[in-house]
């Protein structure tokens, strides 16, 4: 919720007003979460530990922090010694209960980042499951090789113990500049932080100086146990939308008059920048985070992109959009425009890179079970 930055004089009046209305609904909701941590931290409600290990990735806010992308890291990581799988919500999906990605699961099925996962690494075990505990019961019966578990967005599902617990923090927006919803957009105190073993500042720019490392050390006051790195995003080239028959590969270097810019993710700031450096004027359509599109969707979007009176010009959306656009239906109507989408990697910063990679290895190495 960038309108509560009091940075911005424009917006001070009506956000002290909007604090006012709403911070006793903050305090209302971030005391039941508070209590309900408390009833797990006094063993009321019973986490459970798993004899593999167990790797959680999630946030205090409500989205926007990268965990898909630092999911795909730790995947990378870990896929060339280890057998992995990745366990998720599935969040919008049409389905319910556990599901074992296989070759005829969509995006419908099982969440647009799990079915991102399943098309990326098809090697790679991907299940979805709201109850956590139990899908990764489920995932070990059926998979009982699997060496190491992967959690995605479950910092607050806390029936399950991790092995190690990654929390990710935005750096244009860090949690502890943040509130309580709805006043703010963290799910939780910003004392849950302190259930964190590694703390990630993501979306920072590629180049960190040591005096911005120490300010947000400050401001984040991690504890003595806790462990701060830094990520940056790493955006690749266009590729085109699978099964569009105008789009080809554009150079590297390409440049054109003007940019479409589709999507449907918490914030597109950094994507945004991305490409302002490929072309001349930059065009954005935002929907909420996880949209489902649909036909009168696409017709907008046909609509708005016919009217850009400009010639050379491209259709482009994010990798995580890209999945849900991929429906035959809808593929009928996209298919001859020249749609694209911009694959994102995580890289952890230099400075930070060797040991936060000796912490995951060793942990899963330390932990897995003998074969």
């Amino acid at each position: 919720m960038y309108l509560l930055n009091l940075e911005n004089n424009s917006y001070f009046y009506p956000v002290v007003f909007l604090r006012i209305i709403l911070f006793p609904f903050s305090l209302l909701y971030g005391l039941a979460v508070w209590l309900r941590n408390k009833l797990f931290d006094w063993n009321i409600l019973p986490s459970k530990s798993f004899d593999i290990p167990v790797i959680s990735v999630g946030n205090l806010s409500t989205g926007g922090t990268g965990k898909s992308p630092h999911v795909e890291y730790l995947v990378n990581l870990l896929k060339k010694d280890f057998i992995v799988a990745t366990l998720s919500r599935g969040y919008k999906r049409k389905s319910k209960g556990f599901i074992l990605a296989d070759e005829k699961s969509d995006a419908k099925q099982m969440g647009d980042e799990p079915f991102q996962f399943k098309t990326k690494f098809p090697e790679v075990e991907v299940a979805v499951d709201e109850k956590r505990k139990r899908g990764i019961e489920k995932l070990l019966k059926l998979k009982p090789e699997t060496d190491v578990v992967i959690l995605d967005d479950a910092f607050q599902h806390r029936y399950v113990k991790p092995g190690i617990s990654i929390l990710l923090t935005d750096f244009h927006q860090l949690y502890c500049s943040d509130y309580v919803l709805p006043t703010g957009n963290l799910r939780e105190f910003r004392s849950g932080s302190k259930r964190a073993d590694i703390i990630i500042v993501t979306k920072t720019s590629k180049v960190l100086s040591p005096i911005t490392r120490r300010r947000i050390d400050e401001q984040l006051k991690p504890a003595p146990n806790q462990k701060l790195f830094f990520s940056y995003i790493r955006h690749q080239n266009p590729v085109p939308l699978p099964g569009i028959k105008k789009a080809a590969d554009p150079d590297k270097d390409a440049r054109f008059n003007t940019i479409l810019l589709v999507a449907g993710i918490a914030n597109t700031y950094p994507l945004e920048m991305y490409l302002k450096n490929m072309c001349d004027e930059l065009e954005v359509m935002k929907f909420p985070d996880h949209h489902s599109y649909v036909q009168k969707d696409i017709i907008r979007i046909i609509e708005r992109f016919e009217n850009i009176i400009t010639r050379n010009k491209i259709l482009v959306t994010t990798e995580k959009d890209s999945v849900r656009l991929r429906d035959p239906e809808l593929m009928k109507t996209l298919k001859n425009f020249p749609v694209y989408y911009i694959p994102i990697e995580i890289v952890i910063h230099r400075e930070d890179r060797r040991e936060f990679n000796e912490i995951i290895l060793n942990n899963v190495r330390k932990n897995k079970r003998d074969d």
